[in-house]
């Protein structure tokens, strides 16, 4: 059979000149999909499971790497994984991305001569024994704990709404940071309130050796772990001191927690 790709892309010019450019470096290859973003696109590969995925790393609703994030959660541990090209204006992703979890990328605008060295890179991976979602997951977790910015001054506290009560919590008294479309919630022992500030900002401001991604939705503070629980099936959540509900880590967060 003809191997079968996707193509994740919110510029739709961009998409159909991609198209273009990989039929003309790949007759074989088939394009069964075109995603406009994120959800879309993690959806598509979902329904397709196609071997090859190419995925913008700056789309609306999830970025490329998060879409690849949500596939290592969602899918079988040793279901197989597509291989995955991410396409990229900004080439401080690139290096990350070849070496830690995709097999290639591509930086628009995207060179002929270039995509021709990703097809050959490709067509030999795909000639090749398969690698599963859980290794994909791996390498995920190393690709997303690494920073891709700057850090800024460290938050020593945060600026927090209660009611109408603004209140400066420590920043060392934050068990867990969660955020939702809206907000971000910040979960004391025995509190919690509401910021606007994103996750991915808050992020670049808190101490590094404390606070730890471990989903896409949630940042917990490591001094305030109490244990890490492993179910049936092998996935990972976190008891936090002073909280009832755990914290449910990622597939792709959860090697960092495998001694505990």
């Amino acid at each position: 059979m003809n191997p079968r790709a996707i193509l994740a892309e919110d510029e739709p010019l961009l998409a159909q000149g991609m198209q273009a450019a990989l039929k003309r470096a790949w007759p074989e290859l088939s394009i069964v999909g075109i995603a406009p973003n994120g959800l879309d696109a993690l959806a598509l590969i979902e329904r397709e499971r196609p071997d090859v995925a190419f995925l913008d790393i700056r789309m609306p609703g999830l970025t490329g790497l998060e879409v690849a994030g949500e596939l290592a959660e969602r899918l079988d541990p040793d279901a197989r994984a597509p291989l995955l090209v991410f396409v990229t204006a900004y080439d401080e992703f690139a290096l990350k991305a070849f070496e830690l979890a995709a097999i290639d990328y591509l930086l628009k605008p995207v060179d002929p001569a270039r995509l021709e060295r990703c097809v050959a890179r490709l067509q030999s991976q795909l000639a090749t024994p398969e690698g599963d979602m859980a290794a994909l997951a791996l390498r995920l977790g190393r690709l997303i704990a690494a920073p891709t910015a700057a850090p800024q001054a460290v938050l020593k506290h945060i600026r927090a709404g209660s009611g109408n009560t603004v209140r400066m919590v420590p920043v060392d008294e934050v068990s867990v940071f969660r955020s939702d479309e809206k907000y971000t919630a910040v979960l004391t022992a025995d509190a919690e309130y509401l910021i606007r500030t994103p996750l991915k900002e808050l992020l670049l401001q808190l101490p590094a050796e404390r606070f730890r991604q471990v989903h896409r939705s949630a940042v917990v503070n490591l001094d305030h772990v109490e244990s890490a629980l492993r179910d049936e099936a092998g996935r990972v959540s976190l008891k936090m001191r002073g909280r009832a509900e755990t914290v449910a880590v990622s597939r792709v967060f959860a090697e960092q927690f495998r001694q505990m």
